[in-house]
């Protein structure tokens, strides 16, 4: 009887590792796997820090050929555009709509159309009032290149 137990016993232990081993080879092989994947997950990460540079690089030179890009002034927006370049100083709406002999009405309605057509304009708000210039690498463009096609009538 105790040869019985002993025999059973052994039996049921021998089941037992065999389920364990079983289990333990299972383990092992999800762990090959989830080593495999996040490898693969590493590679892909370095893809896209490959590819997130490239974009980077691309919107860059996209971005400056847009800046290039000036639409034509009519003569009032050139009038704002005169007294913009000539002043190093933000000014005021009201002072530039004095300098351009422009209605001070209708001076922000020539700002945002000279910032549609590609110029970059400078806005700052002190004491609730808004100041406007020119921004100074695009002064320095445009008396380069002379983006706006100003001519020296322009000035007079």
């Amino acid at each position: 009887m105790v040869l019985a137990m002993n025999s059973k016993i052994k039996t049921n232990f021998e089941e037992v590792r065999t389920n364990l081993e079983e289990h333990l080879s299972a383990i092992n092989e999800n762990s090959s796997e989830i080593q495999a994947l996040f490898d693969y997950l590493q590679e892909m990460e370095v893809k896209i820090d490959k590819l997130n540079s490239r974009l980077d690089q691309v919107q860059l030179i996209q971005g400056e050929s847009a800046k290039e890009q000036v639409e034509p002034l009519d003569n009032v927006e050139k009038q704002i555009f005169l007294v913009l370049y000539t002043e190093e100083m933000a000014l005021s709406m009201k002072e530039l709509a004095e300098k351009a002999k422009v209605p001070f009405e209708v001076v922000q309605n020539y700002i945002t159309s000279l910032s549609r057509k590609g110029i970059p304009i400078i806005r700052s708000m002190f004491n609730k009032q808004i100041f406007v210039q020119l921004e100074q690498k695009f002064k320095e463009r445009q008396a380069k290149e002379n983006l706006i096609n100003l001519s020296l009538d322009s000035f007079f």
